[in-house]
C-alpha cells in the first residue's frame, strides 16, 4: 500500500513515516500543501494522511482542490484542532477520517487500515437515468458509445438530480450537495452549473432533460 503523508513538524514527519515504513506501508513525506497537492495529483496513493496546518497551503484547502479535481483517494486528516466543529468542517469538505493531535501510533494505524479496507471494499455505484449512466469511478457522464468526463460540480449536481429523476429539487437542495453548508453560493451559481449540464447533454444526444420550475427547483426528464 502507498500512502502520502504530509506534515511540516521534521521530527513527527520522520517518526510516523518510519513506523508506516515498518508497519511494510510506501510512503511519500511532503512537508507543506503546495507539494502535497502536487503528489496527490499527480502519484497514485492508496491514502492520503494530512495535517491540517502546514505552510504553503493549509490542509483543508489541499483536501478541497484534490475533490475539485474529481480524486477520490481516501484521505484522513491530523490536526491539533480538536473542536468538534473543526471536525465536522473536515469530513463535511470530503475527508474519510479525522485524527486529533497528540494521537497513539496504534490508533493511527488502526484509523488507515479502516481506511484502507473502506477503499478496497467499497464500489461506487454507477447511476442510470435515461438513457444517462454516471459513472462515480471517473466523474464521467455516459450516453451510448458517447462520454464526458465532468467536473467536480457539475458531478455532484448531476448526482443528485439522478437518483432522484422526476422528483424537483430545489436550488438550496443542490447546493448542500455540492458545495456542502459552510459556503457562500446562491441559486445563481447552481443555475450556471445547470446550464453547462444541458450543453453537456446536447453534446452527447442524449434525451434526457434538465427541466425546472420557478420557485420549485429542478429534475430530469425524458420522453420514453
Amino acid at each position: 500500500m502507498r500512502l502520502l503523508y504530509a506534515e511540516d513538524e521534521p521530527a513527527m514527519a520522520e517518526a510516523v513515516a518510519d513506523i508506516l515504513t515498518y508497519h511494510k506501508y510506501m510512503v511519500d513525506t511532503v512537508d507543506n500543501g503546495q507539494d502535497a497537492l502536487e503528489y496527490a495529483l499527480n502519484e497514485d496513493y492508496d491514502g492520503i494522511i494530512l495535517d491540517v496546518m502546514m505552510p504553503r497551503m493549509d490542509g483543508l484547502t489541499v483536501l478541497t482542490k484534490l475533490r475539485s479535481a474529481g480524486k477520490r483517494t481516501p484521505v484522513l486528516l491530523l490536526t491539533a484542532r480538536a473542536e468538534v466543529t473543526d471536525r465536522i468542517q473536515g469530513l463535511d469538505m470530503g475527508a474519510d477520517d479525522y485524527l486529533p493531535k497528540p494521537f497513539v501510533m496504534e490508533e493511527l494505524l488502526a484509523r488507515i487500515r479502516a481506511m484502507l479496507r473502506r477503499r478496497d471494499s467499497f464500489m461506487p455505484a454507477v447511476l442510470e437515468a435515461g438513457d444517462l449512466r454516471l459513472d462515480p469511478s471517473d466523474v464521467t457522464l455516459h450516453c451510448g458509445s458517447k462520454s464526458i468526463a465532468l467536473q467536480n460540480r457539475e458531478f455532484q449536481l448531476m448526482e443528485a438530480l439522478m437518483k432522484n429523476p422526476g422528483t424537483y429539487q430545489s436550488a438550496d437542495y443542490l447546493i448542500i450537495n455540492a458545495w456542502g453548508y459552510d459556503v457562500e453560493t446562491d441559486a445563481n451559481s447552481v443555475r450556471v452549473y445547470l446550464s453547462g449540464l444541458r450543453r453537456h447533454l446536447e453534446e452527447l444526444g442524449s434525451k434526457v432533460e434538465i427541466r425546472s420550475r420557478r420557485n420549485i427547483g429542478y429534475t430530469l426528464a425524458w420522453e420514453e
